[in-house]
């Protein structure tokens, strides 16, 4: 790889001043590296954007450079979705399971490795949510790791009615439900007591939040199965359909949200050094 773009949270201690090390480290190598003008989140419209102009990426880039945490991999998965751009992601914080390297460790060797394209690709699946209200579509969204459906309120219980591929499974009472990503399984679905699953795997896991009943499980599901949720209860009860943390939409009574495997997937660049395992042990230990 040759070509790169730098994405940054700038609240993130540490994140300019190692995007310019690695900038110039990339520069010295004979790489072209680009960052954007503004490294911060702007206010007001994001004309179809949140935090990353994909306009703004130049067409030949071979990969995105993320510095902050998995939030900022995540932001930047979504803004630059169909673009099938690797991504690798720096953590500048104390905890991420998407991110390869962290910024406390000498990063010099790994931007070696990444030069001189000593790396794997891992194609990870992202899901498309859709809702519906009286048989109108009023918004669609992406996400890497999950679909939320949660009550805005405190001490609101939520009825929410699930189908698979139109079939009745279960009617949930509980705080909300997740849809999740293998990806995303190790994110609020492990909060919530879900499944750890190998990341590359194609599968969509069902997960309770805080399910009033004996029965409140995860349900593992094939990735090819389309999950509806449908809002049960009261019109003053209070929910919203949350993708990967950061965009939502306020729910009434009678909505449904429509989950299936989206046909865009986020490629993320894997350096040959530990496993997802190895990884996986890691992170578990700092909890």
């Amino acid at each position: 790889m040759k070509h790169f773009y730098i994405i940054l949270n700038p609240y993130k201690s540490g994140a300019v001043e190692m995007a310019e090390k690695i900038s110039q480290y990339l520069e010295s190598r004979g790489c072209i590296c680009h960052m954007p003008e503004r490294m911060e989140k702007a206010d007001g419209d994001h004309t179809g954007y949140r935090y990353t102009d994909s306009g703004m990426v130049p067409e030949n880039v071979e990969c995105v450079i993320t510095l902050g945490g998995d939030g900022t991999l995540i932001q930047a998965a979504r803004d630059l979705a169909g673009r099938q751009i690797p991504m690798l992601g720096i953590n500048m914080g104390t905890l991420g399971y998407l991110t390869q390297i962290s910024g406390q460790e000498a990063i010099t060797p790994r931007l070696a490795e990444l030069v001189s394209d000593q790396f794997q690709l891992e194609h990870r699946m992202m899901l498309k949510g859709t809702v519906v209200r009286h048989g109108k579509v009023i918004a669609k969204e992406l996400a890497l790791n999950e679909i939320v459906v949660a009550r805005r309120e405190m001490l609101r219980l939520l009825r929410l009615n699930i189908r698979v591929n139109g079939e009745f499974l279960i009617q949930y009472h509980a705080d909300g439900v997740i849809v999740g990503t293998p990806t995303g399984s190790t994110g609020y679905n492990l909060s919530a007591g879900g499944p750890i699953v190998e990341p590359t795997a194609r599968m969509t896991i069902l997960t309770p939040i805080s399910a009033h009943s004996l029965n409140g499980r995860s349900v593992v599901l094939s990735s090819e199965d389309q999950i509806e949720i449908e809002v049960m209860g009261h019109v003053q009860d209070g929910q919203s359909a949350v993708f990967d943390g950061d965009s939502y939409v306020t729910l009434e009574v009678g909505d449904r949200i429509l989950v299936e495997r989206s046909e865009i997937e986020t490629i993320l660049v894997k350096l040959n050094a530990g496993s997802f395992l190895d990884n996986l042990r890691s992170k578990l230990a700092g909890i």
